[in-house]
């Protein structure tokens, strides 16, 4: 009995069970964008919560960095990299795929970090320049901003040639409400509620998004702001490849010990208990 409990253990590790795992690899050609934030002293303006009691309010960097860093959290295969303007522009982050970085390079940005004015073109060129070595099929920057250009030395729409003949797809984010936006100031009687009027220079965001074949787009509230962020989110998408296959693990040995083990047993029953006496 242990002889054909060996052999029948024997013929099923010689079939070579396995098992099977089914595996699923996802590839995908992720896209390079750089965000362009402003940060110039208009952004200090209490607009896009306009839900909200007036003492209750972020101003709208506040409000666009959560926007972005949605943003962001959606395209975990995209490099994406920050770059900060005001009266200058800088890079805040280059382009990387680690977007707990990026989320606390964004979380450091703060209003009149790069001065008070407003240099958008130079802010298009910063960006464009860090998608200069980019081998991405796609390569994007998306420029928020609340103001017109008025620092810096390279014009907006020069900047946006650039940016076409680099390949470079640029969309154009205004914010602010139209006419009179409020402020909070300092004063002798403490901080105080002012409006002033912001002007945005629409005409030349759009010139410059549809110059590199991007698109302009206007938001006056937060609402709004997500929405074109999921609207931009939604246009650079890149096809994802899927692939499907089996691994197999062997488990031919699960049976070859057993059956040694048998074959071991009966030959020491056979050298002892069972041993045949002449």
């Amino acid at each position: 009995a242990l002889r054909v409990g060996t052999l029948v253990l024997l013929a099923l590790a010689l079939a070579r069970p396995q098992i099977g795992r089914s595996e699923t690899v996802i590839r995908t050609e992720g896209i390079d964008i750089v965000l362009a934030l402003d940060a110039s002293g208009s952004m200090m303006a209490l607009d896009l919560d306009a839900d909200r009691p007036i003492r209750e309010r972020r101003h709208r960097l506040a409000v666009a960095k959560e926007v972005v860093e949605a943003f962001v959290s959606q395209r975990p295969n995209d490099r994406i990299g920050l770059v900060v303007f005001g009266e200058q522009a800088f890079t805040q982050c280059p382009l990387t795929l680690d977007h707990g970085v990026l989320a606390t390079f964004l979380d450091r940005i703060d209003i009149g970090i790069a001065g008070d004015a407003t240099a958008i073109g130079s802010a298009i060129g910063i960006s464009v320049k860090r998608l200069e070595d980019s081998k991405a099929a796609s390569k994007v920057v998306v420029l928020l901003t609340d103001g017109r250009n008025n620092a810096g030395v390279v014009a907006p729409l020069r900047a946006a040639e650039l940016a076409k003949a680099r390949g470079v797809k640029v969309y154009t984010v205004a914010v602010g409400t139209r006419g009179k936006a409020p402020f909070v100031m300092d004063s002798m009687l403490g901080p105080q509620v002012v409006y002033q009027d912001v002007e945005i220079d629409e005409e030349t965001l759009r010139a410059v998004a549809e110059s590199t074949g991007g698109q302009a787009f206007r938001a006056e509230d937060r609402q709004g702001l997500e929405e074109i962020y999921s609207r931009i989110d939604a246009l650079e998408r890149t096809e994802i490849e899927e692939t499907k296959y089996m691994e197999y693990d062997e488990r031919f040995a699960l049976l070859v010990w057993p059956a040694i083990g048998l074959l071991l047993l009966e030959v020491l029953l056979l050298a002892t208990r069972f041993r045949r006496v002449p």
